[in-house]
């Protein structure tokens, strides 16, 4: 299983030009180490400032408004290069039923992440794993325009804050409802929860099938792909490491 670098940016990612380090959708990384504390666990990175997850929407509900009947004129056009007659009784509505489907797939786009945690991290003197597994997971892959769908894994290590355990199922939907592409996802989960918290480290791990892969392409039904992202303790203690995987398979 690979695991993810945090310190690695593909060539899309943005420079800040106020700012030493990387963003990356919304969230920056300034390249921290992770030096060791007296118990032997890695401390806690700098609070990066809350400002860093404080991501803005690219999209609201008038844009969605707005952009509604250019969307379904589009799927119009689909259904006729398709050589369908979107005049025919069962195609009549279908061009808004799509546009008003695309824009519910994708509502990540309307929402940010310090919406989501508003008064959901608590300080609390707890410094052993939090695991909340088997979260439904629904996307789409930003390269075919089909589903993606499967299971996320989130593990941290708390250094003195905890979050609502409901919100991070809800990090998950506002970063899978985008397109998207599954490494990404992973990565973005586990930047989100270490900005928030600045726990002693996170691990994120996602299963899912690509309907690209199922449905076009090789066809192989059940295949299945599995990304991971490891960060602080995590990635540098095997230890730590191995009993988030042992637990996350229990």
């Amino acid at each position: 299983m690979e695991h993810s670098n945090q310190t690695q940016f593909s060539s899309n990612d943005k420079k800040d030009p106020g700012d030493s380090g990387s963003v990356m959708n919304g969230h920056f990384d300034r390249m921290v180490k992770w030096p060791a504390s007296s118990s032997g666990r890695s401390a806690a990175p700098q609070a990066p400032g809350a400002e860093s997850w404080r991501e803005e929407r690219t999209r609201s509900v008038e844009d969605n408004e707005m952009s509604l009947p250019s969307l379904a004129a589009a799927y119009t056009t689909i259904l006729r290069g398709l050589g369908e007659d979107p005049q025919r009784q069962g195609l009549l509505k279908t061009p808004w039923r799509a546009a008003t489907a695309m824009q519910f797939f994708t509502k990540g786009y309307q929402e940010k992440i310090i919406d989501v945690l508003n008064d959901a991290i608590f300080d609390e003197d707890h410094d052993e794993m939090v695991i909340v597994k088997d979260i439904d997971m629904f996307s789409m892959c930003e390269h075919h325009l089909v589903p993606i769908f499967g299971r996320v894994h989130i593990g941290y290590l708390p250094n003195k804050r905890v979050l609502g355990l409901s919100k991070l199922a809800r990090i998950v939907e506002i970063y899978s409802r985008r397109l998207q592409v599954q490494e990404r996802l992973t990565k973005q989960i586990a930047v989100a929860i270490t900005e928030a918290l600045q726990p002693t480290g996170v691990g994120v791990i996602i299963e899912a099938t690509h309907m690209c892969m199922v449905m076009r392409g090789v066809q192989k039904m059940n295949s299945k792909t599995i990304t991971s992202t490891m960060l602080g303790v995590f990635r540098e203690d095997p230890k730590t490491r191995d009993e988030f995987l042992s637990l996350i398979r229990s």
